[in-house]
């Protein structure tokens, strides 16, 4: 296992914290609780740029949610609430970006103070994205970070199939 901060099992519990979000076809969320899966996978990104690193895990996720269909991918920038007033703009903007429906049902944009989230998510900055694998009642079984990495992935495929 890596050392990246790809954690199987995890010394402390930390439980995914309670976030209002709304995806990009304008429906609202209450986070973790309206996560349609029993498991999801959270891509978490909190600068324009992550995308290229978001995206980088998209194909292998994929295909891992073609092995098991009850694992939904999720990806949730996390804007400071200070963009709040430009919501609309900002994540109309991002809709037009994404042609594919289903893609723009599955980002959720959430706008909160963003120090708040990386407390209660260890995260140590927004330097990178991090990974979850989470379950509706917030419970974490998998994180990571960075770009796609083939060790992570099979990291977290051993826990997605255990």
């Amino acid at each position: 296992m890596r050392e990246e901060r790809s954690l199987y099992m995890q010394r402390e519990t930390i439980t995914f914290p309670n976030l209002q979000a709304r995806n990009l076809e304008r429906r609202n969320f209450n986070l973790p609780q309206d996560f349609e899966g029993e498991r999801n996978i959270v891509l978490m990104a909190f600068q324009r740029w992550h995308q290229s690193l978001v995206d980088s895990w998209i194909p292998p996720l994929k295909a891992l949610q073609e092995r098991q269909p009850e694992l939904y991918i999720y990806e949730l920038p996390i804007l400071s609430s200070i963009y709040v007033l430009g919501r609309s703009f900002i994540d109309g903007g991002m809709a037009f970006a994404i042609p594919d429906k289903r893609v723009r049902e599955t980002t959720l944009t959430v706008y909160t103070d963003v120090k708040q989230v990386l407390r209660a998510l260890q995260i140590p900055n927004t330097e990178t994205i991090n990974i979850f694998l989470v379950d509706r009642a917030g419970q974490i079984f998998w994180r990571g970070e960075g770009g796609h990495d083939p060790e992570r992935m099979a990291d977290l495929e051993r826990v997605v199939d255990a």
